[in-house]
C-alpha cells in the first residue's frame, strides 16, 4: 500500500525482455541500502516488486499485462517517480494508493497559472463515477486533488465525464516527473480506493444480489 507522496525520481537505465517478461533496471537519485527481496516499489503509479539490486540500482520485472495496461513510461532513459510501501509509523500525506492502474489517461490542456500549471486530463470512461470534484486521484503516482469535473454531479457540466482538471504548484512539478507533461501525454491514473469499494456495493445493490450489511 501507498500514499501518493513521490519519495524520489530515478531513470531507467535498462530494459531487456526474458522469458516473456520485460526486466527492469531502475536508478534511484539516491539508491536505498535496506531493500529487501519481493518488495513492492511503486514506478510512476504501478506496483512492482523488487527482483534484486545492487549498490546504484533495482530491478523489477513487467508482465505483458502490465505492458498492456500502464502508460508506456517503460524506455531507457525514461524518468519515474518513486515510492516504497508505506509502513505504519509513517505519516499518511496522501490518501490509499494500491499501485494498481486503472487505466491510462491523456493531457488534453496544458495552462500556466498565477504560481502553477492547470491541466486537463481525460480518462477512461469507466473511471468517470470515481471522479468528483476536491476528491483524489492517483497520476503517475502522484496523489493529486480534482479541481473540477465534468458530467452531471460536476462543476463542469459541459464537459465529458470522463474529464477533470488538476492544479500543480511549483514544488509538485520539481520533486516529480509532472513537469514533463504536455498535450498528448499519457499517465497512468488510480481512481480513490474507498470510491471504487463504493461503486462496487451499488452496482451489486442494483443486481438486486445479497451483500454484507
Amino acid at each position: 500500500m501507498f500514499t501518493g507522496i513521490v519519495e524520489q525520481l530515478g531513470h531507467v537505465t535498462r530494459t531487456e525482455e526474458v522469458g516473456g517478461l520485460t526486466r527492469l533496471t531502475v536508478a534511484p537519485e539516491r539508491m536505498w541500502t535496506d531493500l529487501s527481496l519481493g518488495e513492492s516499489v511503486a514506478c510512476s503509479g504501478t506496483c512492482l516488486t523488487v527482483t534484486g539490486w545492487d549498490e546504484r540500482s533495482f530491478t523489477a520485472e513487467l508482465s505483458q499485462e502490465t505492458l498492456a495496461k500502464t502508460a508506456p513510461h517503460w524506455v531507457r532513459g525514461g524518468w519515474l517517480n518513486l515510492e516504497r510501501a508505506m509502513t505504519a509509523q509513517a505519516r499518511f500525506g496522501g490518501h490509499i494508493v494500491s499501485g494498481h492502474v486503472d487505466g491510462v489517461g491523456e493531457i488534453l490542456e496544458v495552462e500556466e497559472a498565477p504560481g502553477a500549471y492547470t491541466l486537463r486530463v481525460r480518462a477512461p470512461r469507466a473511471l468517470a463515477g470515481y471522479l468528483t470534484p476536491k476528491g483524489s486521484v492517483t497520476a503517475d503516482g502522484v496523489s493529486l486533488t480534482l479541481v473540477d469535473v465534468g458530467g452531471p454531479g460536476g462543476t463542469r457540466p459541459g464537459w465529458p465525464a470522463e474529464d477533470f482538471s488538476l492544479w500543480l504548484v511549483p514544488h509538485t512539478l520539481a520533486v516529480t516527473t509532472l513537469g514533463g507533461w504536455r498535450v498528448g501525454s499519457r499517465i497512468n491514473l488510480e481512481a480513490d480506493q474507498l470510491a471504487k469499494y463504493v461503486g462496487r456495493l451499488l452496482a451489486l445493490r442494483d443486481a438486486g444480489l445479497e451483500t454484507v450489511a
